[in-house]
């Protein structure tokens, strides 16, 4: 069940026309760097066979050198999840880390488009950005981890470390648009009516940069003054009830309401029809919204890490419905191998549906794990992969044999809302710094909704009327 795709880094050296080996790290770069023409489907093809080959990068079930990663099918179809850990990303000390969260009929191929192709988009266009003259004189590399704030890029006069967070907020920015993008004009992929969240984390050194659209969400597990394990929320549930993504939606004629039957649970919807009822604000595809409002602008961050900060948590929302941060954090510190805390963690949200909405279908769940120190147990392989014969039977369709079938107040964050108990309102400890809605609008630390039951991400097609108001 182990889920790293290669562990040799020889295996993977393909030859230059002059007989040089290329470095494993430098592998995907090299292949960005050619020259673009009109890309064909085959090309797009000829691309995701060439990601088998790349070393370090984890897509199923299973651990690494300094995380692990789990996800287990719902009870509403397909896993609709995926995520990826993939670790010497663009050089050494460099981690790409998402979980994509599929809704819609082809939500999950969605979901595993975006993981397949988004961190080669990152990727490319923080290469760009390297070359280019703002850092040309300047000896520090974009992807070396030793980064000291004291040095100054002598074309702009500003601190580097300043300069690389800028460059990475400009790669996500574009690698985001650009995978929208691709997604609409995709042959063989109807995206008109399904999409995907997307929360990408890459550490490089001490620092964490962030981009999150939907509410899949990351947190921090750190430490205290006294020496307590505590959450810190990295990024925000990116849902219609939050007041500056409303106000978007509506400005673009977009409408946002609830239905009867879950008042507090608000959704998009189109402004001649109602449908389709998208419960999140952004997102990739659902391109019959994205004249009206929603968007794949992510919000991106910046976080530097200190020698308490622990671990990283990624999830999709079917973990944040009936977990809350603290408990996350809880479940993961106190795992009895590094290796299992993801499974752990998606087994306690298993337990969770089942005890607090016996009567509602569970969600897919998606967990990553990464570890801040580099540091992983060592234990048997039987430990390692001693997966219940429960978990394999709920996970069997999604997982390592994926199959293409398939009023405004201002509460803390914490829960993703779409399921919580009552009585669970427990305070947020520190928010991250340096937090930017890049879509518009000032920093916000808004949450999501309480008191409701899991609802679907989508309610229904839409169902076009054959006259359009106006018309």
């Amino acid at each position: 069940m182990g889920g790293c795709v290669s562990v040799s880094s020889q295996s993977t050296c393909s030859s230059r026309s002059n007989g040089e080996r290329m470095s494993p790290s430098c592998l995907c770069i090299d292949m960005l760097r050619r020259k673009r023409s009109r890309r064909t489907f085959s090309d797009h093809v000829a691309t995701l066979q060439h990601l088998s080959s790349i070393p370090n990068r984890m897509i199923t079930n299973g651990k690494s050198s300094n995380s692990c990663i789990f996800t287990q099918q719902g009870r509403k179809g397909i896993n609709q999840d995926a995520m990826i850990v993939w670790e010497d990303f663009m050089g050494e000390d460099v981690t790409f880390c998402g979980v994509f969260d599929g809704h819609g009929p082809h939500g999950h191929m969605v979901a595993r488009k975006v993981r397949e192709m988004l961190p080669l988009k990152i990727s490319s266009f923080m290469n760009s950005s390297e070359s280019e003259p703002m850092t040309s004189g300047s000896s520090v590399n974009c992807c070396n981890g030793n980064v000291k704030s004291d040095v100054v890029d002598p074309v702009k006069d500003i601190p580097v470390e300043e300069g690389v967070e800028s460059s990475w907020r400009e790669a996500f920015l574009k690698a985001y648009k650009s995978m929208d993008k691709e997604l609409r004009s995709h042959p063989n992929l109807d995206c008109f009516c399904s999409g995907s969240t997307a929360v990408s984390v890459i550490k490089q050194g001490r620092n964490l940069f962030i981009g999150n659209i939907g509410d899949s969400r990351a947190i921090l597990g750190s430490k205290d003054s006294n020496d307590s394990m505590v959450a810190v929320q990295l990024t925000v549930d990116l849902k219609p009830d939050l007041p500056k993504e409303a106000e978007r939606i509506k400005r673009c004629k977009g409408r946002v309401f609830a239905l009867q039957d879950e008042p507090e649970v608000q959704r998009v919807w189109l402004p001649f029809d109602d449908a389709p009822g998208l419960a999140m604000a952004r997102a990739f595809g659902d391109f019959c919204l994205k004249e009206y409002g929603v968007i794949s602008i992510p919000e991106f961050s910046h976080w530097t890490l200190s020698d308490r900060d622990k671990f990283v948590v990624l999830a999709s929302d079917g973990v944040w419905d009936v977990l809350s941060n603290e408990e996350v954090v809880e479940i993961v510190s106190s795992s009895p191998t590094r290796s299992s805390a993801a499974r752990i963690l998606v087994e306690h949200a298993a337990r969770e549906w089942k005890a607090k909405y016996p009567t509602s279908k569970m969600d897919d769940c998606a967990v990553v794990c990464l570890f801040l120190d580099g540091k992983m147990d060592t234990e048997s392989d039987n430990e390692e992969q001693s997966f219940s014969s429960a978990t394999l039977q709920s996970n069997h369709s999604g997982n390592v044999m994926e199959s293409d079938d398939g009023q405004h107040s201002e509460p803390c964050l914490q829960r993703n809302f779409t399921v919580r108990s009552s009585e669970d309102n427990e305070h947020n400890s520190r928010v991250p710094v340096g937090v930017d809605n890049a879509g518009g609008g000032e920093d916000q630390n808004w949450s999501g909704l309480e008191g409701v039951t899991r609802v679907n991400s989508l309610v229904q097609l839409p169902r076009f009327s054959e006259e359009r108001p106006g018309q």
